[in-house]
């Protein structure tokens, strides 16, 4: 007889896992968020519903959430010649990652508002973008850019008459020949240099035309491009000089008559985040390209893809959020703490409802962008003008206010966040990604600058749309006279530009709120982001806000049958 029998009789129960949440999976990512059903309804594209469910259910599957991990784990790998020593320049990637781009091509998320433009076009992409994100970020990208390249394609009516079917289908062929053997292609871009990063205009590469120079003509690129995101697409848009200054061009990877196109592929990005997208160096060695537009209109050109970018950064950036909302409720409701589950414990109560507020103001501020891009495409100049400046405000705050919402819904979760089997890590990497990516904050707020001296009826109809929120509540009708007090004073503005691109941000969030949100949203917004002493640290939220109401809205419910529902329905 053993001297510890019962030692030995509770040695076989000692890992039993309790006081932890279940795995979170097999839910549906649309009709579990109330604040994205609702702006789909209210922003002209409750039509979408049913599609958007269905795409929700998959997006929220173990299936895909696991896709979205492997596609991270094994990243991609760069062939640059085969066995014969042939230059191939080929990279290749997890199958999952290739499932990813196959579901968000087949999903419309590269050209849907532009092959079936209408009422709510941009706004039901946006919400399939919003979930995709939530799966896995780093595929994005190359969707990104093939859906933004078409208005900058658009400006070369033959490129864009042979290109611009392909680009718009909804088929998915990674397969590495020329594009004239495909019935789907997707479209990268290149513009940054080693000499000059987002200063464009200082590129060196040199375009030299073949024939005779002028729109539509083929010229030859030589140069260097430092960053060239999505090395497999098809062909990329690119900043090159040439005789009449900074121009654009679409560079294939194969020349028309079947042979690869000299954009050797010197080495991938060892990136800490989007490790699921290549990203390389690229040495262009006499590569093939079309001009697109007239030569030295090509920053001007591009800047209209950059613009569409810049639009689903700040998209992804609010499905990020709610991510991590997502994430750190169903933590906290599960797990007890001192006595309490924490979600019901008054500290972490406080925080877990200004997290969720940051979250409900992004989603807000992402879908009206993308309601004036539907109003904008239909020829409405008020909403074009609006467009302009708030995609660059929304890209600025609600990217650069990602990775402190990232760091500190980590800190929710506590010490199984960090770990590398949780999906937490992933998201705190990839959170930088999109504040840097497509213009880093310093160049939003100069664009901002830019526009309004270009362009004045743009901060007009931003002023006049922000001013919709005004007349009832005080600190907010405060903070809306302060912001045009920041405008009347002309003095230093550049170096006060961050300040009153924040203002901008804020105010237009706290309008929104006030005019769609439910109360308890709109005026404990208003009163943790737009009173006196409001600061950056989460979790100090001001007395008397009904932290948690705010706590369930973000929490997962399925809302089938549901008064949410049958008015989605209803407006649809």
């Amino acid at each position: 007889m053993s001297q510890y029998p019962k030692a030995e009789a509770c040695a076989a129960s000692t890992h039993i896992v309790e006081n932890m949440p279940p795995i979170l999976e097999n839910y549906n990512m649309f009709s579990s968020d109330i604040t994205l059903m609702e702006a789909l309804s209210r922003e002209g594209a409750g039509w979408a519903i049913q599609n958007l469910k269905d795409y929700g259910q998959s997006c929220g599957s173990a299936e895909w959430i696991l896709r979205g991990c492997e596609a991270n784990r094994v990243k991609p790998v760069l062939e640059t010649h085969d066995r014969y020593g042939n230059r191939i320049d080929r990279v290749t990637f997890h199958p999952a990652y290739h499932e990813l781009m196959g579901s968000s091509l087949a999903q419309g998320l590269a050209g849907s508002p532009w092959a079936r433009p209408g009422n709510g076009a941009h706004v039901a992409r946006a919400a399939g973008s919003y979930m995709t994100g939530q799966v896995e970020a780093g595929h994005c990208c190359p969707v990104t850019m093939t859906f933004a390249a078409v208005p900058t394609l658009k400006k070369q009516a033959d490129i864009a008459e042979e290109w611009l079917p392909k680009v718009l289908s909804t088929g998915y062929d990674p397969r590495n020949v020329p594009h004239t053997e495909k019935q789907s292609v997707t479209i990268g871009m290149a513009m940054t240099e080693k000499q000059g990063g987002s200063d464009v205009r200082s590129n060196s590469t040199r375009a030299y035309a073949v024939d005779r120079p002028g729109p539509g003509r083929s010229y030859e690129l030589v140069g260097h491009k430092y960053f060239v995101s999505a090395p497999m697409c098809d062909a990329f848009l690119m900043l090159a000089q040439a005789e009449g200054g900074i121009s654009c061009f679409l560079v294939p990877r194969w020349r028309p008559d079947g042979s690869k196109n000299p954009l050797q592929i010197l080495q991938l990005k060892d990136k800490m985040g989007n490790a699921s997208n290549a990203s390389c160096e690229t040495e262009l060695r006499g590569a093939l390209g079309w001009l697109i537009g007239e030569e030295g209109r090509g920053i001007a050109n591009i800047l209209e893809m950059v613009a569409m970018t810049r639009f689903d950064c700040l998209v992804t950036s609010a499905g990020a959020m709610r991510q991590h909302m997502t994430q750190i409720i169903h933590h906290t409701s599960h797990r007890q703490a001192f006595g309490n589950y924490l979600d019901r414990q008054p500290l972490m109560q406080n925080v877990l409802a200004d997290l969720e507020l940051e979250a409900e103001a992004a989603t807000h501020m992402a879908f009206r962008v993308a309601k004036a891009l539907d109003e904008s495409q239909a020829g409405n100049d008020f909403e074009a003008g609006f467009a302009r400046i708030a995609t660059a405000v929304g890209k600025y705050w609600v990217c650069k206010r990602q990775p402190g919402h990232a760091y500190e819904a980590m800190e929710c979760i506590g010490g199984s966040a960090v770990m590398e089997n949780s999906i937490m890590p992933r998201f705190y990497r990839e959170a930088p990604i999109n504040t840097i990516w497509e213009g880093s904050g310093n160049v939003q707020c100069l664009d901002v600058l830019r526009a309004i001296d270009r362009d004045p009826h743009s901060l007009e109809a931003f002023l006049a749309e922000v001013g919709r929120g005004t007349g009832s509540n005080q600190q907010f009708d405060s903070y809306y006279s302060a912001l045009q007090a920041e405008f009347a004073r002309q003095d230093n503005i550049e170096y006060r530009a961050r300040g009153i691109v924040e203002k901008m941000a804020l105010a237009l969030q706290g309008s929104l709120l006030l005019r769609n949100a439910p109360e308890y949203v709109s005026q404990a917004f208003s009163s943790a982001r737009l009173g006196a002493g409001s600061g950056n640290t989460y979790g100090m939220l001001p007395d008397r806000i009904d932290c948690a109401t705010l706590i369930d809205r973000g929490r997962i419910n399925e809302v089938e049958g549901s008064g949410v529902e049958r008015k989605l329905r209803s407006a649809g």
